[in-house]
């Protein structure tokens, strides 16, 4: 190419990018809303089995804008033993914020649990993650309620598309707990407090989209502890007496 025609083709260019910047920007600019709602063999959180022999529900719902996100998530047991049949045992409400910095993802956040027949909890968090191969992510937690307890999650992952937006979703974390509480002690000796290498999970999903706006993600996964007193631990909190755990579900999604 000559150098007029460079120069043409380069005015178009910029042209259409300042055309479509405003565009961009405005679509940036909108708020985000999403419904989830999800049925499991069991509910597990950070290694812990808590659910015995029943399906689960988990509706979630969020909003978002500018990177700020709030979200409200629920949990109900379908055969809950203690209430000898269905009972919606707990409310979570997330404020959270993320943003990027190039290949570099980071965020923060405040939970606050609320739990049927148990005190509340509230945990602050932040992250870091890399945008790159297995997209690394370190998060942890702060609970600033009855328990002050540090927990530190670092997972990988990985999504491969398989056909046309569907894609096999593949993901690992391990967890570490370090208790500054007595009251949260290692299992059969009170005067130790909790610190140790806690809980690994895998899960092997598909996310497979339709309808615009709509997602089902069908995910399987296994939790089990890392260490000797972590299994001990796990046993004692678990509603089973068990340490690992094979637990799959469904996930239906609707964003707009």
């Amino acid at each position: 190419m000559n150098g007029k025609l460079w120069v043409a083709v380069g005015g178009v260019a910029v042209t259409m990018l300042c055309s479509a910047l405003p565009v961009m920007a405005e679509e940036a600019d909108k708020p985000t809303a999403g419904l989830d709602v999800g049925a499991f063999s069991k509910y597990v959180w950070r290694g812990l089995e808590l659910s015995k022999d029943s399906i689960v529900v988990q509706p979630s719902a969020t909003i978002g804008y500018k990177g700020a996100s709030v979200n409200v998530w629920g949990n109900l047991d379908t055969d809950n033993e203690a209430y000898d049949g269905a009972k919606y045992n707990e409310t979570d409400l997330t404020l959270s914020y993320a943003t990027t910095f190039g290949p570099v993802k980071v965020g923060g956040g405040y939970i606050y649990y609320g739990l049927d027949g148990l005190t509340d909890s509230q945990e602050v968090y932040g992250s870091v993650g890399l945008n790159t191969l297995l997209n690394p992510t370190i998060t942890v937690y702060r609970e600033i309620a009855h328990t002050p307890a540090w927990y530190i999650n670092v997972g990988v992952s990985h999504s491969q598309e398989l056909v046309k937006d569907i894609t096999l979703d593949a993901a690992a974390s391990v967890g570490y707990y370090h208790s500054d509480d007595s009251g949260f002690a290692e299992a059969g000796d009170p005067s130790e407090k909790y610190r140790q290498l806690h809980n690994g999970l895998v899960s092997l999903g598909m996310t497979i989209p339709f309808g615009g706006y709509f997602t089902v993600k069908p995910v399987v996964s296994y939790s089990f502890p890392l260490s000797d007193k972590a299994e001990e631990y796990i046993e004692s909190v678990s509603l089973s007496d068990e340490s690992s755990f094979f637990f799959g579900g469904l996930t239906l999604s609707m964003a707009f």
